[in-house]
């Protein structure tokens, strides 16, 4: 008599119900899935280097800004597109400070204040593109002319590993 029961009891639970997957739950997760890789997709900005320069190579978290953008190639300086200086000019140049790029820098700065009214911040950004290969004392007078022109944050641009 125990053993039936036993067995009755052992049958009732050996007839449960199997539970089902809702489906709206695991769309859920996928629409947030889908949303969160397409908004964080395209989140960086990227530099392209002119191809004179080759930049150093670094670890890096931040992401680069829209800046005013320097570039230092192996004999020349670029501001903004524009040939401003060679490298050797620089090197036998006296003190810190090379008028031809703090004067271009100073012109673009007032274009841009005067040309937008929410320039604030931005304004006195600059990224400096210099090749890997040139002079350090060449990117710091460079530095120093952008100092002097009013641009007080400078970047450096590296390419990320």
């Amino acid at each position: 008599m125990k053993d039936t029961r036993r067995m009755k009891r052992m049958a009732k639970a050996g007839r449960t119900a199997t539970a089902a997957l809702s489906l709206t739950s695991l769309m859920d997760v996928f629409t947030i899935l889908v949303l969160y890789l397409l908004v964080n997709q395209s989140s960086g900005t990227v530099l392209d280097p002119p191809k004179d320069v080759t930049l150093p190579d670094s670890i890096v978290e931040t992401q680069p800004r829209e800046t005013l953008l320097i570039s230092v190639s192996n004999d020349l300086v670029v501001v903004q597109g524009e040939p401003v200086a060679t490298v050797q000019d620089i090197l036998d140049a006296e003190g810190d400070l090379i008028e031809p790029i703090r004067d271009r820098m100073a012109q673009l700065k007032a274009n841009r204040i005067g040309a937008s009214a929410e320039a604030g911040d931005t304004s006195t950004e600059v990224t400096v593109m210099g090749n890997k290969t040139v002079h350090f004392k060449v990117l710091k007078r460079v530095m120093s002319s952008c100092t002097a022109a009013g641009f007080t944050k400078i970047s450096l641009a590296v390419n990320q590993k």
